[in-house]
């Protein structure tokens, strides 16, 4: 049992072996115990005293973290340790459960190799456990389980020994059904977690104790003596015979790969660059002499030294001076300084190298998902996020003078969390933020309140809407004002099939380029025409903008100016200036006149928007509005109570099922109802309800709201309260 402490020299020996080297994340559903088992990890490496973990939560070490008592952003920490002889790194995230944070947890995923999910054993699998164990494995990144507070199963819920392990058992099934529904056929077996391959231990992370396969194999300790020990209290003698800490070292060296191992099977999902190219060698094999390539999955504010990146390196290593092309700015820039995190500190060390995590300063205007190379490259895919900003309120500072101070800082919030969207409205000079929920918002202003000092008015929290159509539209002519330049144009929703595609990423947002062959394809078997596929000229905010027109002169002259129009008309749709979603605009056909003075943004713009929204208008706009899904646990006898409740909010049941004495529900609600909805079901419950949100998309608005939420809509915007008409746009 190496008890010694690691300095940084010693982590920065060990990150060039790397068949010594880890990358993992913990994950689970809220309060199932993440950050208290990273404790036990951080106290075995050194960094606090044993007595500590688990109470201490060092890797939340935001205030509000420690105030509310869960952990909002994912904290990277490497770890040095001394197992069986050898010395080993591990670059340890941990990461948020809450459903409002899960952008970090989606964004920590393309980092590492391996994931510990944790799973309370009386809750057993919930709606947050699924949706970061697909995350994981979307991402390729291997499981093991942990089922923590096993002692409550004994305690609490008086389970006899044959009551537990059927009750373990179910939920490893659980667990296993989504690994199989995530994995490709071949990898089934592989991936699957079971006691019998080692890739599961039960134990209980507040008293520190675990086992596993291993550990009983080690210590001989059974399954009876954990019973009858947790039964009289004993955790004491648990721990000194299966430590938490040992049983968790042993599944991250033993279970999960190392990058040398993880990245063959990762870098093809992660990189659609040429595989077999020399960059794409280098990235499979993990190759530290070769050219740099790493993927900016965090960005942190640090007031001395700027932006940080959070880097996780494929190939080549990154030292003080390396030029660093950064994909989205086309540019080179200079590191000025490398280190590691250990906790909250970052600490300066000479070099990363390929297959670690490490912190890089100097770089500016970063943003999550950037890719950083020594060479021009194909950068990585996007890192897709689970879910969007569907609540905003809009936010000023009280003093002018504080203007821009709180650009800066919304600025700099924006970027270390990329599901917060920031807008500044030109017409009233307000910003608004959106986020996943009530609780982001909170956290966003309590930042801005308290630890950035400044005073600011919020309005009360509004819902985002879309805008989409309700069925195709007609071909309609747009003029340009000096009537030189006609543009013909219809529009019509988009197929599920489609919407599906852009979903994946097989057709990819933004405007496509080269022959993308595997995208023309899908689109034909989804019931397109071959030339409209291959025509696309635009894809932005779940819309397509395909150009079917034959022969027409100058039209190249003036793609860029249509594409434009196309986006604007899509960042604020007709009906009451919300963006709009899912639909397809065709341009038909088009007159423009020789001379290219008659041809500019002037004319262009306003001739393309105004045939979109009026063929809009003509075809029939809607609203969609967003949904949350929501789990609802509660004693049997305040079950008719909640379910009232949840009916006077336009919910919709999913399922209901009684297990002991709680009885579970699962009801979709318009994120419009949800507002003080904690309050009610407080009420409605006496306290005594438990309950989880994740999102659940949008969905279209009754036909009965729409007329006045268009109206508050506008109304709110400073628009007048009714829509313009078809014919206002045809001039």
């Amino acid at each position: 049992m190496g008890k010694k402490e690691f300095v940084v020299d010693e982590v920065q020996k060990i990150m060039d072996n790397l068949k010594n080297v880890r990358n993992i994340a913990i994950v689970a559903h809220v309060d199932h115990g993440k950050t208290t088992l990273t404790d036990s990890l951080v106290a075995r490496a050194g960094l606090i005293s044993k007595e500590l973990a688990g109470s201490q939560r060092i890797m939340d070490y935001d205030e509000q973290e420690q105030a509310r008592g869960i952990t909002i952003k994912a904290a990277n920490i490497s770890l040095g340790f001394n197992y069986e002889g050898e010395d080993y790194l591990i670059n340890l995230i941990d990461t948020p459960g809450h459903v409002d944070f899960g952008g970090h947890v989606t964004r920590a995923m393309r980092a590492v190799d391996g994931v510990i999910v944790v799973v309370d054993a009386v809750e057993g699998v919930m709606p947050q456990t699924e949706t970061v164990l697909r995350q994981a494995l979307k991402e390729r990144a291997k499981p093991v389980i942990f089922v923590n507070k096993v002692d409550r199963l004994i305690n609490e819920l008086k389970l006899t020994n044959e009551q537990m392990v059927e009750r373990l058992t179910k939920l490893i099934i659980n667990v296993n059904k989504v690994i199989r529904g995530s994995v490709p056929p071949e990898s089934k077996e592989d991936w699957s977690v079971s006691v019998e391959n080692g890739k599961v231990a039960i134990g209980s992370a507040f008293h520190k104790w675990a086992i596993s396969l291993d550990s009983i194999k080690k210590t001989g300790i059974t399954f009876k003596e954990i019973y009858t020990q947790v039964q009289t209290g004993n955790h004491k003698a648990l721990v000194e015979k299966s430590p938490l800490d040992e049983v968790l070292l042993q599944m991250a060296v033993k279970m999960l790969p190392n990058p040398k191992q993880a990245q063959p099977f990762r870098v093809p999902i992660l990189w659609h660059g040429d595989i077999s190219s020399p960059i794409g060698q280098s990235m499979v094999h993990c190759e530290k002499d070769a050219p740099t390539v790493g993927i900016v999955f965090g960005v942190v504010h640090d007031e001395h030294a700027g932006e940080v990146a959070v880097v996780r390196l494929f190939s080549g290593k990154v030292e003080k001076g390396t030029q660093l092309y950064l994909a989205s700015k086309l540019t080179f820039m200079k590191a000025q300084q490398v280190g590691i995190y250990m906790g909250p500190d970052r600490v300066q060390t000479e070099r990363i190298t390929a297959g670690n995590i490490g912190a890089i300063v100097g770089l500016r205007d970063l943003y999550v998902g950037e890719t950083v190379s020594t060479e021009k490259m194909e950068p990585f895919e996007q890192i897709k996020h689970y879910s969007e900003p569907v609540v905003t309120k809009s936010i000023e500072a009280k003093n002018s003078k504080d203007l821009s101070k709180l650009i800066e800082v919304l600025r700099g919030i924006s970027k270390e969390d990329p599901t917060l969207r920031v807008e500044l409205n030109q017409e009233t000079g307000e910003h608004l933020i959106s986020g996943m929920g009530e609780l982001h918002l909170e956290i966003v202003e309590y930042k801005i309140r308290q630890e950035k000092k400044i005073e600011i008015e919020t309005s009360p929290p509004i819902v985002v809407y879309r805008e989409t159509l309700s069925k195709e539209g007609p071909v309609l002519e747009g003029k340009s004002p000096n009537k030189h330049n006609k543009f013909y144009i219809k529009v019509e929703p988009l197929s599920k099939e489609v919407l599906a595609l852009i979903d994946e990423g097989i057709i990819k947002e933004g405007v496509p380029k080269g022959k993308n062959q595997e995208m023309v394809e899908k689109l034909v078997e989804a019931g397109w025409d071959r030339d409209e596929a291959k025509g696309i000229w635009d894809v932005y905010n779940k819309n397509i903008f395909v150009d079917a027109t034959k022969g027409v002169q100058y039209l190249n002259e003036v793609q860029e100016l249509a594409i434009q129009s196309f986006e604007e008309a899509m960042n604020k749709g007709p009906l009451a200036q919300e963006k709009v979603s899912g639909i397809k605009i065709t341009l038909d056909d088009a007159m423009l006149h020789e001379d290219n003075v008659h041809r500019g943004p002037a004319q262009i713009i306003p001739a393309v928007k105004n045939a979109i929204y009026a063929s809009m208008l003509t075809a029939g706009v809607t609203l969609l509005e967003p949904k949350q899904k929501i789990l609802i646990q509660v004693p049997h006898e305040y079950a008719g109570a909640i379910l009232n409740l949840v009916n006077g909010k336009r919910g919709q049941l999913l399922n209901m099922e009684q297990e002991e004495d709680l009885t579970k529900i699962q009801e979709i609600i318009p994120v419009a109802e949800m507002f003080g909805f904690s309050n009610s079901l407080r009420s409605a419950s006496q306290g005594r309800a438990i309950w989880y949100q994740e999102y659940a998309g949008y969905d279209p608005l009754p036909g009965s709201l729409l007329g006045k939420t268009v109206e508050d809509t506008r109304k709110r915007k400073g628009l007048p309260p009714q829509p313009m008409k078809a014919s206002d746009f045809l001039n």
